[in-house]
């Protein structure tokens, strides 16, 4: 690789903000199809008259993928550059939102996740090189943070309207529309986005910490580089962080929520929407602050960001489930609020996976960070739905509300192996950057 020692993005430029825009939108777009099953659950189930299992089978399928898919995405980024992959991820989830509409077997609908949870994969990897490489390195931090706060406002596209076109019109039309919408990115994408700046002849990747810009002229994710990655602490403090942080909003959002808000706690179609939209919204504004804390205090993120934000997502849900009847509403307010801030506490660990790795393995160990939520994600996806069936509430019409809460007290072991590995790999990575003392063998024993 040859090394610039100096970025040659001094300002972004119209063009670099155009790119970004449709970028950004093509990633609101991913949002949406990622969580467009999660706002017809109840639907979805009546529809392959599939049971909780099974149904959690599909965000399952589609998690895997997703997570699976990280560290080829970033191979192929630094190979191809944004353009050619984020046009091929749009493609990928028009394509499984079509076969999801014309689905007519359990079978078919669970290959339209698997191409959409790998089209999914392919689009916010490829607008964070967009940023690194069409912005100036001092503004990288703040645009991940936007593109990742901006992006969450897909969530809301899935839960109203898509909820809505689907009880107005059918499924077919619904997800068939969906798809129309992928195709219509995928040409603006590949006709307005470009890999990098016409003053650069070749697509680089940017250290946001020091501003050096590094031009890729090799595929450089090789295994020797996911073993080095790994090997840091600091990488694996990104990972345990990532698994940890996000995935009850991720299992509450994607599949779980609408089901349990309202055949659990007898809310209404418009009430439950309501209440995932103050969940989107709170995440959406604690993105920024959370970003501010985490670079003021880098020494400290776990103990003051990361941990306490784990720590009050477990007390809000058991305080859901111990609540004699359903819950009051104030309280699943309370619960939306606390599975928001995983989002946003869960960037943390990319700044982590920044910091204590060189540029040219910064996609490998993005990779490696950002499965860890999808995997704790899918556990817990799958986790609830067989508990569910276990207690014979396995359909709609035998969902209630004794069976949603055991059922959603199998992320407690989730959360607590998670924060256990947090604070182990935490305690490495300070002992290796030299700002504790490292044990001596008396200690260990």
């Amino acid at each position: 690789m040859s090394e610039v020692t100096r970025s040659p993005v001094s300002t972004p430029g119209w063009r670099g903000w155009l790119i970004w825009t449709v970028g950004i939108a093509a990633y609101v777009l991913a949002i949406a199809n990622r969580t467009s099953l999660g706002a017809v659950g109840v639907d979805a189930a009546e529809r392959f008259s599939a049971d909780a299992a099974t149904l959690s089978l599909f965000a399952v399928v589609q998690l895997a993928v997703y997570g699976g898919m990280q560290i080829p995405v970033g191979v192929f980024l630094d190979r191809y550059g944004a353009r050619p992959i984020i046009t091929l991820g749009m493609i990928l989830m028009a394509v499984g939102q079509l076969t999801m509409a014309l689905s007519p077997s359990i079978g078919i609908a669970i290959l339209a996740r698997v191409l959409l949870g790998a089209g999914d994969a392919m689009v916010f990897p490829a607008v964070l090189r967009l940023v690194a490489t069409w912005f100036p390195a001092q503004r990288g931090p703040l645009m991940v943070q936007l593109t990742g706060v901006i992006g969450q406002s897909g969530q809301l596209v899935a839960l109203i309207p898509v909820a809505a076109l689907l009880h107005a019109t059918t499924w077919t039309i619904t997800f068939g529309s969906i798809a129309g919408l992928g195709i219509l990115f995928a040409i603006l994408i590949f006709a307005v986005i470009r890999n990098h700046p016409p003053a650069v002849d070749a697509d680089v990747t940017v250290n946001t910490d020091t501003g050096v810009v590094r031009v890729v002229t090799s595929a450089i994710d090789t295994g020797v580089g996911i073993r080095a990655a790994w090997a840091h602490p600091g990488t694996r403090l990104a990972f345990w962080s990532h698994f940890t942080t996000p995935f009850a909003g991720t299992a509450f959002v994607l599949l779980w929520g609408m089901p349990f808000l309202t055949a659990g706690e007898g809310l209404s179609e418009v009430e439950a929407a309501a209440l995932l939209s103050v969940y989107v919204a709170f995440g959406m504004f604690l993105g920024p602050a959370l970003g501010a804390l985490s670079r003021r205090i880098p020494h400290q993120r776990s103990l003051v960001l990361v941990l306490p934000t784990v720590a009050l997502q477990l007390i809000a849900w058991v305080a859901v489930i111990l609540s004699p009847g359903t819950a009051p509403l104030w309280l699943l307010y309370i619960l939306a609020i606390a599975l928001a801030s995983g989002g946003p506490a869960s960037m943390i660990a990319f700044d982590h996976a920044r910091t204590h790795n060189p540029v040219h393995r910064l996609s490998t160990a993005t990779g490696l960070t950002n499965a860890g939520g999808f995997i704790a994600a899918l556990i817990a996806v799958f986790l609830i739905g067989l508990a569910m069936n276990l207690q014979g509430a396995g359909t709609p019409g035998t969902y209630s509300l004794d069976a949603f809460r055991l059922a959603f007290l199998t992320q407690v072991p989730l959360w607590l192996l998670g924060a256990t590995f947090i604070i182990i790999e935490r305690k490495r990575t300070r002992i290796r950057m030299g700002l504790d003392p490292e044990r001596s063998r008396r200690d260990r024993r």
